[in-house]
């Protein structure tokens, strides 16, 4: 058997009940084959990024213990996806969606092929996933960069995605159902 490798995954959503989605979505991911979540950010409230009005956004970032491949687990990622509504190859670039899962990192695996690139190319100038990334793996390196996300989130998202309000509590470690969180913290 493969030693688990420790992957983040970005989550977002702004159509529907969006809470709801973040936790069904962060249950699959629990649930899916050869993925385990061992933290979960504070779900954050954010302005949409790009040229298409529309509403607000909630994000999240789940980190997994997996023994999946990168490929295999942007795989999982995007069924999950397609589970809660969401059709890619229909749907406007910036624009609303149902959920959007994005492999931020995996291990130290750095992937430039079509259909996966490691880390996420965009990472690193979004505060959307700089602010929850950094507060369940501050001291995280970077593998391309060599930076902590600390410092990363720290000197400030330069390119789009602006701050970001919390609105659920985050858990480090995780609780085994990460439903909880709504019931806790719901608007």
């Amino acid at each position: 058997m493969t030693e688990p490798e420790t992957a983040y995954v970005g989550l977002g959503t702004n159509l529907g009940d969006r809470a709801a989605t973040i936790v069904s979505a962060i249950d699959a991911l629990d649930s899916a084959a050869g993925v385990r979540v061992t933290a979960r950010s504070a779900v954050l409230e954010t302005d949409p990024v790009g040229p298409v009005r529309q509403g607000k956004f909630l994000n999240a970032v789940v980190e997994v213990a997996t023994t999946l491949t990168p490929q295999a687990l942007i795989a999982t990622c995007l069924a999950i996806e397609r589970q809660h509504g969401r059709k890619r190859e229909t749907e406007r670039r910036w624009g609303p969606r149902s959920l959007d899962l994005d492999l931020l990192l995996h291990g130290e695996h750095v992937v430039d092929e079509p259909g996966l690139t490691l880390p996420h190319p965009r990472m690193h100038t979004r505060a959307f996933v700089l602010d929850p990334l950094a507060e369940i793996a501050p001291e995280l390196i970077h593998p391309v960069l060599g930076r902590s996300i600390r410092e990363l989130r720290d000197r400030g998202a330069t390119g789009d995605g602006g701050r970001s309000t919390a609105i659920l509590p985050g858990s480090h470690p995780v609780a085994r159902r990460s439903g909880r969180m709504i019931k806790d913290g719901r608007q």
